[in-house]
Order: structure tokens, then sequence, then C-alpha cells
């Protein structure tokens, strides 16, 4: 008997969400239906709409360019042929500090031979010692004078100094030139055999943790770059955003003046290489400025484009959509401004709006499947 009650109070609540279902199937010429089931088995998610803070935003092409302490060039240390220490020296090789890259062979020069500079260094390290040594015994009875052997310990020093520089990178006859950081070759500027110069730059060594991202606006937006807040960065290649707090990112600054030569604002922001970004390419870049507008926003990834118009699904029950005209503003990378169609308190797809297309598009799903009676 209680049984039967419970069935007789619980059966109109449930006519009455079937009758309501059916009344959405009619009145939404667009609807389609995505169950629970398929919602939990897909990254599927919905979000209310709302208004928020949307301020200006100043969509540009930037290059990822290596911060100044993630990158260091590695030079020659002494006149001389260039030998690397491999033949896999190449752009992309990953380094270890203190790892021997090349060594600098200047035997065969006739004008600043190494190994007559290593000659000359030893025997005038061996002359300053035995000299400093020979004043310090004389020191003891005052044959000499204080200044003499100052002077004879000096000369001491700077000729230690000079050979300990040459004996720690000299060995047969080269000077080894070793990585300063670990990290990965980004550039070989000199071939294998090449003379190089004293100081002449030889490779570059990266660690490819740090990056700038630069970019040039023209002047008509300096008004504003002071109220530079963010920015989302948008790969070319993949079209995948990130925002510079996924990124660790900042702003570093922005020009105060155009040259002749350059009528552009350079605008820098610094990030940590959390995505893999490649230094050298180009990204879309969307500066975000400070505002007290408020705006709708949806994600990106909510907006369905077909034929050049824009459609979001709204969520009418919790297995059914109805897909819905909306008048696109400006995208900000992640979240795109929406001037018609929708309004605060709507319920839409957020995440796997393609999915709920696709099954709009085949039409074979049941309209009651997947629903409890």
């Amino acid at each position: 008997m209680l049984l039967a009650i419970m069935e007789c109070t619980h059966r109109p609540a449930r006519e009455a969400d079937d009758a309501q279902e059916e009344a959405v199937e009619v009145t939404s010429s667009n609807g389609v239906v995505f169950t629970k089931e398929q919602s939990r088995e897909a990254d599927f998610a919905t979000a209310e709409v709302r208004r928020e803070p949307f301020g200006q935003v100043i969509r540009t092409t930037a290059q990822i360019q290596p911060s100044q302490g993630d990158e260091q060039v590695v030079s020659a240390k002494a006149c001389g042929v260039v030998l690397f220490t491999s033949g896999n020296v190449v752009e992309g090789k990953a380094v270890s500090v203190g790892q021997a890259l090349f060594s600098i062979d200047g035997s065969g020069m006739a004008d600043n031979n190494l190994s007559v500079r290593f000659a000359e260094a030893e025997s005038e390290y061996n002359r300053a010692k035995a000299e400093y040594e020979r004043k310090t015994e004389l020191s003891k009875e005052n044959i000499v004078s204080q200044s003499d052997l100052l002077s004879a310990k000096t000369d001491f020093i700077n000729a230690e100094a000079n050979y300990d520089n040459l004996r720690r990178n000299f060995s047969a006859g080269k000077q080894i030139v070793s990585a300063p950081i670990g990290g990965f070759i980004t550039r070989v500027m000199v071939r294998n055999g090449e003379y190089a110069e004293a100081g002449q730059a030889v490779l570059v060594v990266s660690r490819n943790r740090d990056l700038f991202i630069k970019a040039e606006l023209q002047p008509k937006y300096y008004d504003i770059l002071s109220g530079i807040k963010s920015a989302n960065i948008r790969l070319l290649d993949s079209n995948r955003s990130y925002t510079l707090e996924e990124l660790g990112g900042r702003l570093v600054s922005y020009g105060k003046s155009i040259g002749t030569n350059s009528p552009l604002i350079p605008v820098v922001f610094q990030v940590n290489n959390k995505a893999g970004l490649l230094s050298g390419s180009f990204v879309e870049l969307f500066i975000k400025t400070q505002t007290n507008a408020q705006a709708i926003t949806v994600p990106n990834e909510a907006l369905i484009e077909e034929m050049g118009n824009y459609f979001v699904f709204v969520q009418l029950t919790p297995e059914h959509f109805e897909k819905r005209a909306v008048k696109k503003g400006v995208t900000d990378g992640v979240r795109t401004e929406i001037t018609g169609g929708i309004a605060d308190g709507d319920i839409i797809v957020s995440k796997g709006a393609i999915l709920v297309k696709l099954a709009q598009t085949s039409g074979a799903l049941d309209a009651h499947a997947g629903h409890v009676h």
C-alpha cells in the first residue's frame, strides 16, 4: 500500500518533466538532444552567461625572442683555427655546463701562435716564481727592500694568473672552449676549420626557458599602453591559446618613443617556456587593457561557425540544447564578446560544442535516448 502511494505521488512529477521536455522539442526548431551519458564520456562542460570586465584588445603579431639571461654567446678566446670536438656540434644539440664545445688551434700561426704564447707564459711564470722566492729569502736578511719584494710578488701573481688561464684551457697545442651554461645550441656561426679572431662569436647556447614576446604597435595605441593588464598568446601552427598568467609571464616594458628607422612602438612581455615555444617564431598576441566596461563573453571554443555565421548551444534542459545565432564582437584570443543573441543567466555549452553540433548533424539520435522514465 505504501509503495502504491509513493508511485502515485511521483508519477505526476515525472509526467510533468516529460511534458516539459516534449514542449522543448516542439518549440525549439534548432533543438538537439545530447544525453548525460554522452556528456560524461566526452570533454564537455556548460557555463552560465555573465557580464564581466572586457576592455579594448590590441590584436597583433609578435616574435618570440630569447631573454638576455637565457642566452649566451660563446666566443673564441684566442686567434686560431676553430676545431669542433665532435661532428654533432649543430643547432639543436643539447649541451651541459662545462662541456667542451670546440678548440682553438693556433700552433700553425706565424703571428700570435698559441703554442708559443703558452711556452712564453710558462717560462715567465717559472722566472717570476724563482725571482720572488729569491727575494723573499734575501728580505729576511734585509738585503732587498720591501718595495723590491712587493714588485717581485706582483710580477709573480700576474705571471701565475696568465699561465693558469692558458693551462686550464690549453691541451695538445689547442685552447679548449667549454659551454658556459647548459641548454641547446641555437646558432653556429663558424665552420669547422675556419679561422677566428680572438673575441669572435662562434656559437650561441640558449636554455630556452625564459623568453621575450616582442610586438611592435602603431603609435595610435600609445595612450592606452599604460593600461595594459595582461595578454593572451595564440600559436599560429596549432591555434592553441595561452594566457599570460598560464605562462607565468609579465609585461617587461613598452616604448616611450619611436625612432626614424622604426616608427613603431615596441611592447615586450616575458614568459616561462611552458608551452614549448620556439625562439624566433611568430605568435598572435592579444594585448588586454584595463577597463570599467562590462560585456557578455563566451569561451572561443563555445562558438560554432557556419558559412560566416556564429552560433552557440544554449541548454534548455539537462539533455536538450538549442543552437542559437549570436552576434560576435572582438576576441582576446581566449574569450569573445557577444553583442546579441544570448543574455545574462543563459546556460551555454562552454566546452564540447562541436560534439553537440555533430549530434545535431547526424540526426540519428532518438529524442528520448538516455532518458530515465
